[in-house]
């Protein structure tokens, strides 16, 4: 599991277009998403690596 800054998030799409990311690397990943905080939770067996990547692919790049 862990966390990451993505400052862009803003709205509900924002969390529905991170889950689907992070779940394009890992389907059985769970996401949890705190827009106050700009804050993704991750729990998965995927690299971060993967995960950051896919992020930044849809549009939200970690910080």
């Amino acid at each position: 599991m862990f966390e990451l800054q993505i400052p862009s998030m803003s709205c509900g799409h924002c969390i529905k277009a991170v889950t689907e990311a992070v779940q394009s690397v890992d389907a059985q990943a769970k996401v949890q998403v705190d827009l106050a905080q700009h804050q993704v939770t991750v729990e998965t067996s995927a690299q971060r690596a993967a995960i950051v990547a896919a992020l930044a692919e849809a549009g939200y790049p970690v910080q």
